[in-house]
């Protein structure tokens, strides 16, 4: 049935409810796991800062993003591989997570995402909005949301 499973992680409880959710129904299903961890870009500030300083802020973020990213991978990788579950993890620095895990999803041939999500309700999602239902609305894909 689904051969392919794309969880969106970051370093959160939900998170780790996602991979543990997912690694189960991977080995239940014989499937893979392919992990994705999507960075927001830094904020740029437009206008007057010169362009070396807006490169700079990039690799600034990068060199912090990177290894929290390479971390939290591999602690999926090594649950994955303990349950026999094939996995590959990769991580980018992206303008817009929502639309970056539907490209994720579809450039590696998956053909399911399983998300987790906070469930703040209409309140929360006006303050903070929901990566989780921006996903819904943009994808032609299953989407399995964990609550």
């Amino acid at each position: 049935m689904f051969k392919r499973i794309l969880v969106p992680v970051d370093d959160s409880d939900l998170s780790g409810k996602a991979i543990e959710m997912s690694v189960a129904l991977a080995q239940q299903l014989g499937a893979a796991i392919t992990g994705f961890i999507a960075e927001p870009l830094p904020p740029l500030v437009s206008g007057s800062r010169p362009l070396a300083l807006l490169r700079h802020d990039v690799a600034e973020h990068d060199a912090m993003t990177r290894p929290h990213a390479q971390a939290v991978l591999q602690r999926f990788e090594a649950c994955a591989r303990a349950a026999g579950v094939p996995f590959e993890g990769y991580h980018d620095q992206v303008p817009k997570v929502s639309r970056a895990i539907i490209a994720a999803a579809e450039s590696r041939g998956c053909d399911l995402i399983v998300m987790a999500t906070h469930g703040r309700g209409a309140f929360g999602e006006f303050l903070f909005g929901s990566e989780t239902k921006a996903v819904l609305a943009g994808c032609k894909l299953p989407l399995l949301v964990l609550h």
